[in-house]
């Protein structure tokens, strides 16, 4: 199995230049690294033959000259005179600091039980991931997939590949996935819930933690995570994940960099070596249904997932529902998220105060910023499989809701 995730060491070497960042208080010069670096360095334009220790993914760096880098121009005016502002205070540094590691360094105290996780979860969290974490309206799927091993301790379902509806995709899940628990906390805490994140409290964040972790059927010192089961920074540092050791090269600690490059030095052997391939690819063959697959199968099939994995693609029909009008269907798919909370700031639903503004533009007007777009409003909402009839009903329903009754 092909183990690495470019998101890891991303974010291994983003975090590796926030430090120095954070610990310096200001930001690198404008000339490029590249430019400083290529100049005693044996290169060719267009590969990656410099070998360099400023370029954390191991020497693939590329030339840049007379304004072009590869098949890119980049911006060549003069930087001088420009700020780069001040030196980062002990307190701002603090206030942004609040990440923590994978042995629980850092998280704060607190505490929040599964019971309490699921009320807040329903509340905040099912409308775009799914009740029990399963997924929904293209947003990540938290929970679910097989969590097995094989002879080498590699998470069995991660091995599959989708060969033209033949094989489920792998479940990139929380228990078959995700390496670190104290990453699923430290998210939740930041970044969610998607309309107002950093709202939460440490509790609800505990809560929310243990509730997803319970779900992917996560045992921490061997005991099952019950309804009543609180977790605390204690538990969740000694959490071990199914896919823990699933990633390489090993980027935490002082010899992170180094363990990234020395993985991408050794590009065709860690990575694979052939040619990319714009036009006149091979055809990998299954599309028609009669040509034979270039893709390798794998002897790992699953056959115990229950229920049974799908090949079909159709929608559920959708069950009639007369207490709620087709106007206010479409709503809540495309416009609830951000009308229903007053942190996006856009105007809240029955808000009379706030639609007064609004309805004194005129109906004609409102539409056509619903459709076109506004602020920070998308065209349609973000939904472009609205028509423009359609629209006409939403801003209809959003403006009655929104009167004095």
């Amino acid at each position: 199995m092909f183990k690495l995730d470019r998101k890891s060491i991303l974010i291994g070497a983003s975090l590796f230049a926030s430090s120095a960042l954070l610990f310096t208080g200001c930001l690198p010069s404008s000339t490029s690294v590249n430019e400083k670096t290529n100049a005693s360095a044996s290169s060719k334009l267009g590969q990656y033959e410099i070998k360099s220790k400023t370029a954390i993914d191991g020497g693939v760096t590329y030339v840049r000259a007379n304004g072009v880098e590869t098949a890119y121009a980049y911006n060549q005016q003069n930087t001088k005179g420009v700020s780069f502002g001040r030196t980062a205070t002990p307190n701002e540094i603090k206030a942004w600091d609040r990440d923590s590691l994978h042995d629980g360094t850092g998280l704060p105290e607190g505490e929040g039980s599964v019971e309490l996780g699921e009320e807040l979860y329903d509340a905040q969290c099912v409308s775009c991931h799914g009740d029990f974490g399963a997924g929904g309206r293209g947003y990540p799927q938290l929970s679910g997939g097989n969590q097995s091993k094989d002879e080498n301790g590699v998470v069995i379902t991660l091995k599959n590949q989708r060969v033209y509806g033949k094989t489920e995709a792998p479940k990139r899940t929380i228990g078959t996935y995700w390496p670190k628990a104290t990453t699923l906390f430290t998210y939740i805490r930041d970044a969610m819930p998607y309309a107002h994140p950093k709202s939460l409290t440490n509790d609800e964040t505990y809560a929310i933690t243990a509730y997803l972790l319970a779900q992917n059927r996560i045992k921490i010192d061997g005991e099952t995570m019950d309804d009543e089961y609180i977790l605390d920074k204690e538990k969740l540092a000694k959490v071990v994940l199914p896919n823990n050791n699933g990633f390489y090269p090993d980027i935490d600690g002082p010899n992170g960099p180094e363990n990234v490059r020395a993985f991408f030095a050794n590009r065709a052997k860690n990575i694979g070596a052939g040619i990319r391939c714009m036009s006149d690819c091979k055809d990998p063959g299954g599309i028609d249904g009669k040509t034979e697959t270039a893709v390798m199968t794998i002897e790992y099939e699953m056959s115990d997932v229950k229920p049974p994995y799908s090949t079909v693609r159709d929608l559920p029909p959708e069950q009639e529902d007369k207490t709620i009008s087709k106007a206010e269907k479409m709503y809540n798919v495309s416009c609830k998220l951000c009308h229903a909370t007053p942190q996006m700031g856009a105007p809240v639903i029955g808000d009379v105060d706030a639609w007064k503004s609004v309805i004194a533009k005129g109906f004609d007007k409102v539409l056509v910023n619903s459709i076109a777009g506004i602020g920070g409003m998308p065209p349609k909402g973000g939904n472009e499989d609205l028509t423009d009839t359609d629209m006409k009903l939403i801003v209809e329903f959003m403006i009655d809701s929104s009167k004095k009754k």
